[in-house]
């Protein structure tokens, strides 16, 4: 499979695999049905409820019209809103194991995703997807028209070497703390932190790690005469005792 490195705010390049043709097929597909199942049951429940209502037999074709686009709205607005909410995914792409990124790094903002989602448009409702399969083909990076604006890609979570996708670490009660200055980094910077060095140490890429102890070292104005690996370790639980009992 393909793949795409980026580097991270910490300054760490990654290689992430990209998701292949056929998953981004299938999360449309998962995602479409429930689309199309939601709007039928909006729909039949309310013409249900309402057809026999005086006003309703009275009302006219753009009026009905009117209210059927309002009760489909939440469809067409599917995927910005769960991209947005759940960073780079959709139910279809959760079941599918496979999310946006952004190919610079940083986290993407609701803006990458409202770009994505306007070439929908393009990508996906012109010539029934073959633009979107077309571009993703020829892009060295996986990218459908809307990920080129928006400066994204699709990566798959199914990655070879299993990393934990949170920063909750489990302490025990008697832990002491030894770098007070880990407060200076976000949740965002420890979850990149513990993700690259637990990707880094199973496959034994010390110059990353190094690269890393730096990069961390410089963000808490510190310094330390531990070995990079037991330093970085006591970081990342040193950061979970801070933010646990604040």
């Amino acid at each position: 499979m393909s793949q795409i490195q980026i580097n991270t705010t910490q300054n760490v390049n990654i290689n992430f695999t990209l998701a292949a043709i056929g998953e981004r097929v299938v999360a449309h597909v998962i995602d479409l049905i429930i689309k199309i199942a939601y709007g039928y049951v909006a729909i039949e429940s309310f013409y249900a409820i309402f057809k026999d209502s005086e006003w309703f037999i009275d009302m006219d074709y753009w009026s009905r019209f009117a209210i059927y686009s309002l009760l489909v709205f939440p469809a067409l607005i599917y995927s910005l809103v769960l991209e947005s909410l759940w960073e780079g995914q959709t139910i279809g792409k959760k079941i599918v194991k496979i999310k946006v990124v952004k190919i610079d790094g940083y986290q993407a903002t609701f803006v990458d995703y409202l770009i994505r989602w306007f070439f929908r448009i393009v990508d996906l409702n012109l010539l029934s997807g073959f633009i979107a399969i077309i571009s993703v083909i020829m892009s060295d990076k996986g990218q459908r028209l809307g990920d080129i604006t928006a400066g994204t890609a699709v990566i798959s979570k199914k990655n070879k070497v299993l990393i934990s996708h949170t920063i909750m670490e489990e302490l025990g009660n008697n832990y002491k703390p030894q770098y007070p200055s880990v407060i200076n980094l976000s949740d965002n910077d420890m979850r990149i932190i513990k993700e690259t060095f637990l990707i880094a140490k199973k496959s034994k890429d010390f110059d990353t790690l190094n690269k890393l102890r730096t990069k961390i070292e410089q963000v808490m104005e510190t310094k330390s005469d531990k070995a990079t690996i037991p330093f970085i370790d006591i970081i990342i639980k040193d950061y979970n005792f801070y933010t646990q009992n604040m």
